[in-house]
């Protein structure tokens, strides 16, 4: 932890500073463009914000972190003006902060616990805000390399370049182990680069991360889908450890009448191709992407915001959120189910898909719903979509995306000998991501099933410190 200071005497002050406004992109504009939408603090405005800050003497937001990073001390430091400093502790424990910083749900995480935010008219401090400013601040001015502990001659595989994979190898590198990665696709970055649209999370960012791995000297092999080019237990034979990090890829779908019908994605398919193949950049690259003018995304998380604000860009007239539950069951950010009714998506509510219409030619013409009611709460609190029996009714829709979840890649699971799996996602044996194999770890959504980024690098690392620990002490 950095050496912070005790509680200001101007407690009356910090609490009484208004949280600052991030500027973005006027909703009209950004509806025709895949540039960012958020637009990032300016320094002044990260100083202010890093000043509401009241250095607790038991910071929750530490605790309420899953990488651990020293929130009060990065914040200490921006207040200060010395954004370097700044930067050498948000990256401790943190070297993705550009990518933590724009799609971590820190309302529900470390700002949920802020003290600045408890109380009837408390507003907790920005805290993805300004690791965000940090990470931009320091790309703007150089990056310094981390330090690197003396090389351990052992060497360890990462599979799986997404947010626990580059998380662990970050790690592993830093501790002086020679990490390789293989990625299955042709770019590194898993769901940071296929699955979160440009607006959200520019390729860029991301790819300058993964460049500052490669300085640390791990190398990224792309291409190489373990389970088919190579199993785990041919790997086991040239490597010390494995981490697998292989994600959640395998998309669910309702099992509905029509869903084979052309026009029918899941939104895995739908923004890979977006993603992966450049539709965002349109003057640049010739997308087989479809551009529906009546699109109907089914879901109501992050994906399924992802998915209909991404058809709004690429030109619908039309675009429909279906959700069987209300809003205020809709599992989305805040933030990004506000954007998306800025930018004009139909959020239709209490409503199911039952079957897929088609039209002469085999393409999704129509989709018929069922409206819903919720029951009373249950032990678990949550309220159960009901059916309204003869509420039929039917939307236009030449594109639909399903995006109501995805389970645990099965390709590593089914080619790996001696591996516990259950339910498709691999065990482990606690928190350290030990598997049933000697030597091989896990973690992200292969152990966890869909989760969010960073509980995903919160994995990575810890299934680090157990792999560092198993590579110095050989015991399993």
């Amino acid at each position: 932890m950095s050496d912070r200071p005790p509680p200001p005497k101007d407690l009356k002050l910090r609490y009484k500073t208004p949280r600052q406004q991030m500027p973005r992109q006027d909703a009209a504009a950004r509806g025709r463009n895949f540039f960012e939408v958020a637009l990032g603090l300016a320094e002044e405005s990260a100083k202010r914000e890093a000043y509401r800050c009241i250095y607790c003497k038991e910071p929750d937001c530490i605790k309420g972190c899953p990488v651990t990073i020293d929130i009060p001390g990065f914040l200490h430091e921006v207040e200060k003006g010395d954004f370097r400093a700044g930067v050498r502790v948000l990256k401790r424990t943190n070297l993705l902060p550009a990518i933590c910083g724009r799609v971590c749900p820190q309302e529900e995480q470390c700002e949920l616990v802020c003290k600045v935010g408890k109380g009837k008219n408390g507003v907790p401090v920005a805290i993805g805000r300004v690791e965000r400013f940090l990470a931009d601040w320091e790309r703007a001015n150089g990056t310094e390399p981390p330090a690197i502990a003396a090389t351990t001659g052992k060497k360890v595989a990462v599979v799986g370049s997404g947010p626990a994979g580059l998380t662990a190898a970050a790690d592993l590198a830093r501790l002086g182990h020679q990490v390789t990665i293989f990625e299955a696709l042709h770019k590194p970055g898993g769901v940071l680069v296929y699955g979160i649209p440009e607006f959200r999370l520019p390729k860029e960012i991301v790819a300058y991360e993964i460049d500052n791995l490669r300085k640390m000297g791990v190398e990224i092999v792309c291409n190489f889908v373990v389970g088919l080019t190579r199993t785990v237990d041919e790997l086991l034979r040239e490597f010390d450890a494995i981490f697998l990090g292989t994600g959640a890829g395998l998309p669910y779908f309702m099992d509905l009448p029509g869903e084979n019908l052309g026009g029918v994605y899941s939104a895995n398919e739908y923004l890979t191709r977006v993603n992966l193949m450049g539709a965002f950049e349109p003057s640049r690259n010739d997308t087989p992407v479809v551009r529906g003018r009546n699109v109907v995304v089914v879901g109501g998380g992050n994906v399924a915001m992802d998915s209909a604000r991404t058809a709004v860009r690429l030109g619908a007239e039309k675009v429909r959120l279906v959700y069987r539950r209300s809003l205020e069951e809709m599992p989305a950010r805040e933030e990004e189910i506000h954007h998306a009714q800025e930018e004009g998506i139909d959020f239709t509510l209490l409503t199911n898909p039952v079957r897929y219409l088609s039209d002469e030619k085999g393409r999704v013409h129509e989709v018929e719903c069922l409206r819903m009611e919720l029951s009373e709460p249950g032990p678990d609190g949550r309220r159960k979509p009901l059916e309204v029996k003869g509420s039929e009714h039917r939307f236009p829709a030449d594109t639909v995306v399903v995006a109501i979840g995805n389970g645990p890649n099965p390709l590593v699971p089914r080619s790996t000998t001696s591996i516990e799996t259950r339910k498709g996602k691999i065990l482990v044996r606690d928190e350290s991501g030990r598997t049933s194999l000697k030597g091989v770890f896990a973690g992200g959504d292969i152990v966890l099933g869909a989760a969010t980024v960073i509980l995903a690098m919160g994995a990575g690392r810890k299934a680090a410190a157990s792999i560092d620990e198993y590579l110095r002490t050989g015991v399993w």
